[in-house]
């Protein structure tokens, strides 16, 4: 009964947690498609169907009102403030509500209604990555011209900077951690002391260094500098990672395999890379996400130019110009999440069991 108990208490939890990290990300998600004076004027859930004080009709306000002090139109009595906030008439069925100032205003009678503002529109996405010139309205009802700086350009810059940074390492990690795993030389165990004690190197304090060669080397503003450094920083984990796998497979299928004569390279190719596939992909996903979501490295090494910014400087940028505009942010960041998506979710199948190949030993 206590463990049945127990279960459902973290079901529940879970489920929180769940809900807690869902709808927020939800309502980001409804905003992106949202017009900008919508998303201005009323919040996401608005969407949904509701009840609301639709306008029925229009009246010009008597000339005879007493506008500074109580009045009486259509058996609702109260102040100007009050109109303005909407009256109901004594049946409850409607209410009048004062548009506009006290001398060019107009009167409203409403009734609620069922409706729902299922107004959505792709514009959002397309003039992000565009970057084209559009009009927009905002709170006051005006139309505006807008720009932003396209993140198409921007989106092919990340694709070209993190996929031959999470493929370099995972190659060279392969090779090393076979090497540690199965092959025997002087000083294996005092190297491989020395790939794990990287880990705890924080990333900061080896960029100016890394900074001041690249310099000399002339790479600094390429991505080939983003590529080495992003293979640089996540070697140790990924040859920490591989290592704990690769070394607990069968020793049998390999002594076989150098008993028919086959060399390092054909045991590496033939059997460790496919028997090592859940390692490999998973330490895929955290690299990928790791290199895709960067944007210190980014900006230190490639700089803020804007034919090779990358996805996350182009948010900072966009927040810092466009703090206001929420369809427009809102709308890149889930650009920006496409791709990671997809990855994850092709992936996930390994994710688990990449998590305790490097984590679980023996």
């Amino acid at each position: 009964m206590t463990s049945k108990r127990n279960s459902w208490t973290v079901n529940i939890i879970l489920a929180l947690l769940v809900i807690l990290w869902t709808v927020p990300t939800f309502g980001l998600f409804i905003s992106s498609f949202r017009q900008q004076f919508d998303i201005q004027t009323s919040g996401w859930w608005k969407i949904l169907p509701h009840r609301e004080w639709v306008a029925l009709e229009e009246m010009e306000i008597p000339e005879d009102l007493d506008r500074d002090g109580v009045m009486e139109i259509m058996g609702a009595t109260g102040t100007f403030k009050e109109f303005r906030e909407g009256i109901s008439t004594p049946d409850g069925t409607r209410q009048i509500t004062w548009v506009g100032n006290k001398r060019l205003g107009r009167l409203e009678v409403q009734e609620q209604q069922w409706v729902s503002g299922f107004d959505l529109t792709l514009d959002n996405y397309v003039n992000v990555l565009s970057g084209k010139e559009f009009e927009g309205v905002d709170t006051k009802g005006s139309a505006e011209t807008q720009q932003v700086a396209p993140m198409g350009i921007a989106f092919l810059n990340s694709i070209a900077v993190t996929v031959p940074a999470t493929i370099i390492p995972i190659l060279i990690a392969a090779f090393a951690a076979y090497g540690f795993s199965w092959m025997r030389f002087r000083g294996r165990r005092a190297m491989f002391i020395m790939v794990v004690a990287l880990l705890v190197v924080p990333l900061q304090i080896a960029l100016v260094p890394v900074l001041r060669d690249y310099n000399r080397l002339e790479i600094n503003g390429t991505f080939m500098a983003l590529w080495l450094a992003h293979t640089g920083f996540g070697l140790p984990l990924a040859t920490y990672l591989l290592y704990n796998y690769i070394s607990d497979l069968p020793r049998d299928i390999l002594e076989s395999a150098f008993v028919d004569g086959a060399s390092h390279f054909t045991v590496f190719t033939r059997l460790i890379l496919p028997l090592s596939v859940p390692a490999l992909a998973s330490f895929a996903i955290f690299q990928f996400l790791w290199v895709w979501n960067d944007y210190l490295v980014a900006l230190i090494f490639v700089g803020a130019k804007q034919d090779s910014m990358l996805v996350t400087m182009q948010l900072a940028e966009m927040i810092g110009e466009r703090g206001q505009d929420w369809h427009l942010l809102t709308a890149g960041a889930f650009v920006s999440m496409i791709l990671p998506l997809t990855v994850f979710f092709s992936l996930q199948r390994y994710f688990v069991r990449g998590l305790l190949a490097g984590s679980v030993k023996g």
